[in-house]
């Protein structure tokens, strides 16, 4: 089993989007994405600003593994499709990538795309340049901007972006979920307050 550790710097409910029952990571991070395995663990923690360093943002243990057409064709991930015009947690839909009729990858309107709704090519070479993998979480826990402060002896997992742990840090850290029984979602996103 893998821990991949890293610092939510946009914590808006997008990557990781935590809503309708998943825990979902369908863009950004695509070294995790390509690497992590059913079973694995991935932690995410507060940014410094707004000042939750240190803080765990949300754990989802990697319970599936989809393609983003097989995402895209889910019924069960339909509301995780952007819509622009609606609240703010359906703004912030990941289900963004599929291929059309002709075999080409696109990416519908949403937070990666530019404001005009058109491909946003920085965005679009980083979520689908290495993988098309999403990872599915269905056991998680997503605090947002109530998360915890982790443990002194949970530090090491505060990082940019890490997924070497020892055994012993390991076995901590799922001792330390272990002691807490909150699962799903417990608190908006971080972000959402200077929207």
């Amino acid at each position: 089993m893998t821990v991949f550790s890293y610092v939510v710097e946009h914590d808006l409910g997008f990557a990781p989007n935590p809503f309708h029952g998943f825990c979902t990571l369908a863009c950004c991070k695509p070294i995790f994405r390509k690497t992590a395995e059913v079973g694995d663990y991935v932690l995410g923690t507060g940014a410094v600003k707004p000042k939750l360093r240190g803080c765990i943002t949300y754990w989802m243990r990697v319970g599936e593994i989809l393609t983003f057409d097989e995402y895209w064709n889910d019924p069960r991930f339909r509301r995780k499709k952007p819509v622009m015009s609606g609240t703010t947690y359906l703004r912030y839909g990941d289900n963004i990538y599929h291929r059309d009729d002709s075999g080409v990858l696109r990416q519908e309107d949403s937070f990666h795309s530019r404001e005009d709704g058109s491909v946003s090519p920085g965005d679009f070479e980083r979520d689908t340049g290495r993988t098309e993998k999403v990872l599915i979480g269905r056991e998680f826990a997503y605090w947002g901007r109530t998360g915890m402060v982790l443990p002194p002896d949970l530090e090491c997992f505060v990082r940019r972006q890490k997924w070497h742990f020892t055994d012993v840090q390991i076995e901590r850290f799922m001792a330390w979920l272990a002691e807490r029984p909150e699962r799903g979602y417990r608190g908006e996103p971080a972000h959402w307050q200077f929207l």
